[in-house]
């Protein structure tokens, strides 16, 4: 800086010091010209001297524009006042801090270079030597790995994205705030309003939960949080602005609330995965609890890291099951009501979505007349379950609607599809067929044919409410490349008879064995067997189901109804 600039500035005292000194130093005047930095400055700013004085702040450093840094030096133009900043300035890879000073019409810029993995550490007062001190930042880098352990252990323990952002709310409070919001971005990149937050205090959280939901968005409060967003860089304000956030206190009831939260400074640090940024993490501070030190912020870039990865991977997961189970659904399609016959069918996806899986059921006329029924579970949860059940599926209505053959027969030559095509999907199915001869027809009977193939047995409700478990020797599983032969199985059927076909989900659910399953199945059978048929679906599963689910569901029940012509019996 030359003499002349110096006392022009009033600063010619400061001129040897600034210019050798290795922390920044710039002036502003009051149109935002830059009209001294000292070398130091040029250098954290990643520009040259030359390309920095005499220019506007904003036009030379473009990437300020819209940040927290544009506000906070705003804020200390505005206020008159000393404000202090730190923060992560991106261009040069750098976290700086940074203080304001306003001097008449001036505005004086103290800024340095801070060291993210910061060597500072809390001092014992009562051992200061050099051993103790030692021996207590061991123990500090211990307690700040076993939190970071255990951050990943809580985060990769579920694929739900709901409750993996919910435990990182409760993880990092009060570890490294008081109170914590999570907000997500959809795969727009736009705000889903999907947030998870948490409260060191129990009696805070009804006030945060007041001011989360009830304030008025849009008025500028939310700006730190965009700006991590947008840039994808850790934002800290060392202290709330009042002006940032008055405008989004609407109600009294809102405002006491943002009171009683007492919040005096916040850090908030994006949520960065391989497709980009997905959300944010705000750790807010109240109290007199001090502003985030470096390496509490470093710390928090660090469990960011972690959560991104669980929460993209819970994302990507969630996606590719939604695309199972709508696969899933587009081909349990509505079953026919043949004549004298009534079908009803349920299915029930977990309730994590988590375990989608390869249950099926069909339902369809053969050629002859008969009606074909079909229930099947292929082996494992996950979207290649959901295609082979798309494909086995496809194969059987296929094989079976191509000739008026029995149940073995046509597992069969599905077996055979299965080996020849080299599917390589291994499936539990039950074939079920209903034939009646012009003599059964007379006396309203029909004949039940079935063949399993590893599947659960079909359980008989006669017309008196007592349930029949139609059971037959286990044979082996569709796709297995067994050769062994398949059998038919017979039972006749009388008018107001229904056979219930249906998956493990059921009998499994809660995790009870499958003997216990099927006997709890036949006693609410027994009890709601006087129900209407849809009824009677109904309340199986409301009575079996009654918490969430780890497995799909499917059932298909069939009710024979009495013919007109029948003879008495």
């Amino acid at each position: 800086m030359s003499g002349s600039a110096a006392a022009r500035l009033g600063l010619a005292p400061l001129t040897a010091a600034v210019e050798a000194a290795p922390d920044g130093f710039a002036v502003f005047d009051d149109d935002w010209t830059i009209r001294y930095v000292n070398p130091a400055g040029a250098r954290l700013l990643q520009r040259s001297p030359a390309a920095l004085i005499d220019r506007n702040i904003w036009i030379a450093l473009p990437e300020l524009g819209g940040t927290i840094f544009h506000s906070f030096l705003l804020h200390a133009r505005r206020t008159g006042t000393a404000v202090s900043w730190q923060g992560y300035y991106a261009p040069a890879g750098r976290w700086l801090s940074a203080t304001a000073v306003v001097a008449g019409d001036l505005l004086q810029l103290y800024f340095r270079q801070r060291n993210a993995q910061l060597t500072e550490r809390p001092v014992d007062t009562d051992h200061t030597g050099p051993a103790d001190e030692a021996e207590n930042d061991d123990d500090i880098d211990r307690d700040r790995l076993r939190f970071l352990a255990e951050v990943s252990e809580a985060l990769t323990s579920t694929l739900d994205t709901g409750q993996s952002a919910a435990q990182l709310a409760e993880l990092v409070v009060p570890q490294l705030c008081d109170w914590a919001l999570v907000a997500m971005l959809g795969e727009d990149g736009r705000p889903t309003g999907e947030e998870a937050r948490a409260h060191r205090n129990p009696a805070g959280r009804a006030d945060l939960d007041t001011y989360l939901t009830r304030r008025v968005r849009g008025t500028g409060d939310d700006s730190p949080l965009l700006t991590a967003l947008l840039t994808g860089e850790p934002v800290q304000l060392p202290t709330i602005d009042p002006e940032l956030v008055d405008p989004s206190l609407g109600t009294e009831e809102v405002r006491t609330a943002w009171r009683r939260l007492d919040t005096t400074s916040c850090t908030i640090v994006p949520l960065r995965a391989r497709t980009g940024t997905i959300g944010a993490l705000a750790l807010m501070n109240t109290g007199d609890r001090p502003a985030h030190t470096e390496i509490e912020i470093a710390t928090a870039v660090e469990v960011a890291r972690r959560a991104s990865l669980a929460l993209d991977n819970a994302r990507l997961y969630s996606r590719q099951l939604k695309v199972a189970e709508t696969l899933q659904h587009s081909l349990l399609t509505p079953p026919p009501q043949p004549d004298h016959l009534q079908i009803a069918v349920r299915y029930q996806p977990a309730d994590s979505h988590m375990q989608v899986g390869g249950d099926w059921y069909d339902a369809f006329h053969q050629p002859d007349g008969a009606t074909l029924l079909v229930i099947g579970d292929v082996v494992g949860h996950n979207v290649d379950a959901a295609a082979a059940m798309g494909q086995i599926r496809s194969i059987l209505r296929g094989i079976a609607f191509d000739r008026p053959e029995g149940p073995a027969q046509i597992l069969t030559r599905v077996d055979g599809a299965l080996s020849g095509l080299h599917v390589g999907t291994l499936a539990t199915a039950l074939v079920a067929r209903l034939e009646q001869t012009p003599e059964q027809a007379r006396r309203g009977r029909r004949t039940l044919r079935w063949s399993s193939a590893g599947h659960l047995p079909p359980l008989l409700l006669r017309s008196d409410h007592q349930v029949e478990l139609l059971d037959s020797p286990a044979e082996r599983l569709l796709g297995s490349e067994i050769v062994s032969r398949r059998t038919d199985h017979e039972r006749e059927l009388h008018p107001d008879d229904t056979v219930v076909l249906y998956t493990d989900g059921i009998v499994e659910h809660g995790r009870s064995g499958i003997d216990e399953g099927i006997a709890e199945l036949i006693r609410v059978l027994e009890e709601v067997g006087h129900l209407p048929l849809e009824e009677l679906c109904g309340q199986v599963l409301s009575q079996i189901v009654t918490g969430r689910t780890d497995d799909d569901i499917a059932m298909l029940a069939v009710r024979c109804h009495p013919e007109p012509s029948q003879e008495p019996t």
